[in-house]
Formats: C-alpha cells, sequence, structure tokens
C-alpha cells in the first residue's frame, strides 16, 4: 500500500503539546486522527475503518496506557493494530510490560523526528506484510498455505525483531548491520557457498547485535574507554541477543542465533561468550566476526574516529590465526574492490542508503 498517501494513524495523549509535536512530523505524510483518553482512544478504534497505527502514551489519567493496550489486543477488531508506545519513561521493566502487552515497540521522549518517521514506516510496512501474508493464506491449498506460511512467518519475523532494534539505541545500528550483512555475502559466495546458504548468512547476520537493546546507554554510548565491570555488561550482548532470537526449527532462525552467540568467539578461543576456538565457532559466526571488526574499524564510533580502509584491512590481516579464521581472511582481503564498494554504497549519511 502507499503508505504516505492512504496510512492512519491515531495519537493517544492527554497533553496537547505532545500532540500537536506528533502532528507536526507526521501530518504531512499520514492522515491523523487524536483522542486525548484513552475511553476515546478504544471506541475510535472500535467504530468505523479502524487506525493503521497507534501512537499511546502512557501515562494519562483514568486509563493508561498500559491499559488501553491490553484492551486493543484482547478485541478482536483491534488486536491487529500496531502499538507503538510513546513515553517519557526510559525504564528497561516499562519497556518490558509493554511489549508483553503486545506493543510493537517503543519510543521515548523527546521524540527524534526521522527515528519516529523510521520506526512508523518499519511497522507500517510489517502490518501490510502481514495482511497480504493473510490473504495469501486464504487463497492458497492447504499444502501451499503451509509451505509459504513457514518461509513467510520466518522472514517476518527477523524483520519485525530487527524493525524493533533497527536505529533503537545507538547510531551503528542501522547501516552498520547492512554493511555487515553485505560483507559477510561476500565473504560466503567467496568461500563457495551455496546460493541460498549466502542468502540466509546474509539475513540472519542482520540480528548479530540485537542483544544490545539491553545495554543501558551508560555503557553503550559511553565515548571513553570502559571499565572492566561495563565491559561485562557488553559481552552480555551475545547471550541476550540469543535469548531474544530464541530456539526455533527454522534453519534461518537456528543461524541468526548461532550468529549472534558467537560473532565475539576468537580463533584461538580467547573470545567470549563461550571461549570457543577454531572450526568450534560456526562458520557463519566465523565469517560475522571479520565483518563487523571491519565495519567497527572503518566507522565512527562514540570512543574513536573511523580508521581507512587501509589501515582496517591491515588489522585483519594481522588477527588472520589470531582473532580471525586465516581462511576466511584471505578471502576478505582478496574482495577489496566489493568491499569498498559496500562501504560506500551504504556509508552513513548517503543518499538512498535505506
Amino acid at each position: 500500500m502507499n503508505q504516505a498517501a492512504t496510512a492512519s494513524i491515531l495519537i493517544v495523549d492527554d497533553n496537547q503539546e505532545n500532540i500537536d509535536v506528533l502532528k507536526g512530523m507526521l501530518s504531512g505524510h499520514y492522515g491523523i486522527r487524536v483522542a486525548t483518553s484513552g475511553r476515546l482512544a478504544l471506541k475510535i478504534a472500535r467504530s468505523g475503518k479502524p487506525p493503521d497505527l497507534i501512537l499511546l502514551d502512557v501515562m494519562m489519567p483514568e486509563m493508561d496506557g498500559y491499559e488501553v493496550c491490553q484492551q486493543l489486543k484482547a478485541d478482536e477488531r483491534t488486536q491487529s493494530i500496531p502499538v507503538i508506545f510513546v513515553t517519557a519513561l526510559s525504564d528497561a521493566d516499562d519497556e518490558t510490560r509493554g511489549l508483553e502487552l503486545g506493543a510493537v515497540d517503543y519510543l521515548i521522549k523527546p521524540l527524534n523526528a526521522a527515528i519516529t518517521m523510521a520506526r512508523i514506516k518499519t511497522h507500517l510496512m510489517l502490518n501490510d506484510r502481514s495482511r497480504l501474508l493473510q490473504e495469501l493464506v486464504d487463497d492458497q491449498t492447504q499444502c501451499l498455505v503451509h509451505k509459504t506460511l513457514e518461509l513467510e512467518a520466518s522472514r517476518l519475523e527477523i524483520l519485525r525483531r530487527l524493525g524493533r532494534a533497527g536505529e533503537y539505541r545507538d547510531n551503528e545500528t542501522g547501516l552498520h548491520v547492512i554493511r555487515l550483512s553485505h560483507y559477510v555475502q561476500l565473504l560466503a559466495k567467496a568461500a563457495e557457498l551455496p546460493g541460498e546458504t549466502v542468502e540466509r548468512i546474509m539475513s540472519a547476520s542482520l540480528l548479530h547485535d540485537i542483544g544490545k537493546i539491553a545495554i543501558p546507554d551508560r555503557i553503550l554510548l559511553k565515548p571513553g574507554k570502559l571499565t572492566e565491570e561495563e565491559f561485562e555488561v557488553i559481552k552480555t550482548h551475545t547471550t541476550i541477543g540469543a535469548e531474544i532470537i530464541g530456539e526455533h526449527p527454522h534453519p534461518l532462525i537456528r543461524m541468526a542465533r548461532d550468529i549472534a552467540v558467537t560473532h565475539h568467539e576468537k580463533w584461538n578461543g580467547k573470545g567470549y561468550p563461550l571461549g570457543l576456538a577454531g572450526t568450534e565457532i560456526p562458520l557463519h559466526g566465523r565469517m560475522t566476526a571479520i565483518a563487523d571488526i571491519f565495519d567497527a574499524l572503518t566507522s565512527v564510533r562514540p570512543y574513536k574516529e573511523a580508521w581507512s580502509l587501509d589501515k582496517a584491512l591491515d588489522v585483519i590481516a594481522k588477527e588472520a590465526g589470531n582473532a580471525l579464521d586465516p581462511e576466511l581472511v584471505a578471502l576478505f582481503l582478496g574482495l577489496r574492490p566489493q568491499i569498498e564498494s559496500v562501504k560506500e554504497t551504504f556509508a552513513d549519511g548517503a543518499a538512498g542508503a535505506d
């Protein structure tokens, strides 16, 4: 669907200033409806054509956002409407509660216009895909439905989780994962893996750092050197990522989980969290490790400037047989023109990079 022309958004907030801020961001792109209370929001959502997405304030009198969300998800007429909480509450427990009630995302005040628009666009797209998938289920035979649903559900789950994590906490999360996935794709092709496996690794690698959504900003965005205790917290993003992705029989989900938990393992066994060495580390984890280190070196981070391509490749070469798989390093170093093309195409701030 043409989201900019047809999508409608219901803004629910008892504060007129907050409503005006959101209307200022969205009015030129979406149809806007407003409710100044939870009860009015439920009435609007249940009558006539339901909104395509709801931006829901948490702290409201009489009926707070949590109760509104709970009632929306309990009603067949409204349970499929994506709900994004908009709140000044930044405590992880508050976010967890909202997500458990069925919200798809959280936006923290004060709002960043670019991030707000990106999140809304992502969730409208995902919801639209869900509707299309349901239509496909209704139209196809039961056998075809089963096969298609398995494939589409897996892809949709990856995209949904990525959409929630993308640009969530730090500046690297967006284009970093796009560049990394393309570096991994190049490496997998160079290793002459089957085409289906190449694409699976590329997709699965997108979730390698999803566990960072659980790392406190004071640590994740710290401009200086981390303390030993802070680094121990950072290291937990691997196991947290695996827990978020969870256990699933589909190969794509299993691979994404493996990558999340092993992309900081080292060839010499001195990595984390499991201390795996050599080929004990899954091939897709070893490939992602190379791509992750390279992109970290060539990108601006809170604690460093971007390194040149030559300097970064020198570091990768020196880590062969130490942190990194030497055979994969040799393949990666032979891909310089393609690597440079990916780096330029998906550079931070590049036009059309999305």
